[in-house]
């Protein structure tokens, strides 16, 4: 649990057109232990080149931190508001790996079963016996889809699923693991599906989202899109990223250029603003939520599963997700990670806070949400100006971590 005691709304500063020196208006309310937070935020905007953002960081159950500020479009000509929402990206797969969770809790999934015992289509290629905790541990083989897609693939759910089901894995599953960047949303919630009766986006919102007050969603409804903050592409990228990606263009059969290229459309321009992709469910990369939401969901994992009478896990069943699988570079893109089941794992060199039973996941651009157990933390960061370092290297996040953690 967290050292002192967490400091109530009542107590808490309020910031709302509160004008900063940088002139970025910081909005929300923040206990005053935790002023440091605010002003790690407001940094974000003067020296790291933020457009719109917002933090939140939940307590034992207390929300410590809920800030926000910018502008929701490149123009900015739209203050981020209280309710403004955002694309998080891969920080959705958190999202989904509760979801299979919730599900293996109540006893209806086994993470030791073939897959096929919930998707028998998916009993092709030799994967007949693969089973489900390597699809959460990024070890199934499957990250990229080997015959080329059409336009407009991305978006179809059965498309997906069928080409996944009969793909043959790329490397002998649970041998090694390699970063399942975008199959991972369509592997785990086909399974979900498969046992709901129901979309992943839909079973979020009934099971979690709905109890919970979460605004967060997968398939976002066409009546959010007035209130959805622009992405932002980062201006450019670094000497390194341009070297790896040209290494990846040098083969295009490669499995690590398939597995973000296959289907097309993924980087096309401005994708992630349009109806199209807003209104599908890729589970493994288009979430879109505020960082308020985020930091309920994983302040309710901190605590044990329970918020506001709401049961979202059991503790055993955290305790089970959060068992290392996977570890080291992965075998894709070749990123230093720490796998459990389905979320990431503190990293001693990008760690989430001090604390050892930390876990979560971050997203492309530098969206994060995690919990820490041992802290009873839930923190969130959601953002539309894409960075150009990986989701562990992004700049912005760390220090509101670090002025958190300071004044638990």
């Amino acid at each position: 649990m967290a050292t002192g005691n967490p400091v109530p709304l009542s107590a808490s500063v309020m910031y709302d057109n509160l004008a900063m020196t940088t002139a970025t208006e910081i909005h929300g309310t923040c206990g005053s232990r935790f002023a440091a937070v605010r002003d790690a935020f407001a940094e974000n905007f003067a020296g790291r080149g933020e457009i719109g953002a917002a933090v939140t960081a939940v307590v034992d159950g207390e929300t410590a931190v809920d800030l926000w500020a910018g502008h929701a479009d490149a123009a900015r000509t739209r203050p981020w508001q209280r309710d403004t929402i955002v694309n998080v990206f891969s920080t959705t797969k958190g999202i989904v790996t509760v979801c299979a969770h919730r599900l293996a809790g109540q006893g209806l999934l086994e993470f030791d079963a073939p897959v096929a015992k919930y998707w028998p289509e998916f009993a092709q290629a030799g994967k007949e016996e693969l089973p489900v905790r390597y699809l959460l541990s990024h070890r199934a083989g499957l990250p990229a889809i080997r015959e080329p897609l059409a336009k407009g693939s991305l978006y179809r759910w059965e498309t997906m699923t069928a080409a996944l089901a009969a793909q043959e894995p790329w490397w002998q599953p649970g041998t090694t693991y390699g970063y399942h960047a975008l199959t991972f949303g369509w592997l785990v919630g086909e399974v979900i599906r498969r046992i709901a009766g129901k979309s992943l986006g839909a079973y979020f919102r009934d099971e979690i989202a709905g109890p919970l007050a979460l605004d967060l969603h997968i398939g976002l409804a066409e009546e959010h899109d007035a209130r959805t903050a622009e992405i932002v592409q980062a201006a450019a990228p670094r000497p390194e990223e341009v070297a790896r990606l040209a290494q990846l263009m040098a083969d295009p059969r490669s499995m690590a250029l398939k597995a973000i290229a296959n289907p097309p459309g993924l980087f096309e321009p401005g994708v992630a603003n349009t109806r199209a992709w807003r209104a599908a469910e890729i589970p493994a990369a288009n979430g879109h939520g505020n960082a308020r939401s985020l930091a309920r969901l994983y302040g309710a994992l901190a605590r044990g599963g329970e918020l506001d009478g709401v049961r979202v896990l059991g503790a055993d069943t955290i305790d089970r997700a959060i068992v290392e699988q996977s570890s080291g570079p992965d075998a894709v893109l070749g990123q230093n990670y720490r796998y459990g089941l389905g979320f990431m794992l503190t990293l001693p060199e990008h760690p989430f806070g001090p604390n050892p039973r930390a876990f979560g996941h971050t997203g492309m651009g530098g969206a994060i949400g995690f919990a820490d157990l041992d802290a009873g933390v839930g923190f969130a960061y959601t953002m539309n100006q894409m960075g150009t370092f990986s989701g562990l290297e992004d700049p912005r996040w760390p220090p509101l971590v670090e002025a958190l953690y300071a004044a638990l």
